[in-house]
């Protein structure tokens, strides 16, 4: 297990997580059990635009090694299924006209995690050819699409192969009050426990 996470440099966590995504352990799901392979990678937000240059490369770097990731950013998600349903232009010159509550509401039904989201992530993710999925963009798309909401809904259709959620925010676990996604370090809401913590991973 790795310790001291948060005092760790950007390229120690690049290693560590190309060292564990490339071994045969991760790729073939072992030491997890009968949890759904699923993974979170917790980073501090201010770290955001690093981590975005690190998951590109990161990539790139498995992809010389031979092995194919499909990064799926929700954000560019959801606007990809809102232009796809004819409705950005007139959502984008509407936006001013509504208050913030009525405009999360209308994403929240625009983009409902159960009828589009998952699906897409789904048939994006299970394409024979991919053997691990990246999902990033988790901060771009608060607070109309909830981390633990959208694996809830994936944990049924991705299981042959590895998922890891970039997260800007804390994955904590406690006997008294279980595992939480606590975005941003703040909203401690969001309980979800199937998840393991990519840097407790060992590649042995």
């Amino acid at each position: 297990m790795i310790k001291n996470v948060e005092n760790m440099s950007i390229r120690d966590r690049f290693e560590h997580l190309f060292n564990v995504i490339k071994s045969e352990r991760f790729l073939q799901m072992k030491g997890i059990g009968n949890e759904v392979p699923f993974f979170i990678c917790p980073f501090v937000p201010s770290d955001m635009v690093e981590f975005q240059k690190l998951t590109v490369n990161l990539q790139k770097k498995l992809k010389q090694n031979g092995i194919n990731i499909i990064n799926i950013n929700l954000y560019d998600l959801v606007i990809k299924l809102i232009k796809d349903r004819g409705s950005w232009e007139k959502f984008i010159n509407r936006e001013s006209e509504f208050e913030k509550e009525k405009l999360k509401e209308m994403l929240q039904s625009m983009v409902d995690i159960q009828k589009y989201i998952a699906p897409e992530i789904e048939k994006l993710a299970n394409n024979p050819d991919i053997q691990v999925v990246f999902l990033s963009g988790v901060g771009e798309v608060f607070p109309y699409i909830r981390s633990h909401n959208l694996l809830n809904n994936l944990q049924k259709s991705i299981k042959t192969k590895p998922l890891i959620l970039f997260f800007p925010g804390k994955y904590t676990h406690s006997l008294e009050k279980g595992a939480s996604l606590d975005l941003f370090g703040v909203f401690k809401n969001d309980k979800y426990y199937r998840a393991f913590n990519v840097y407790d991973f060992t590649c042995q």
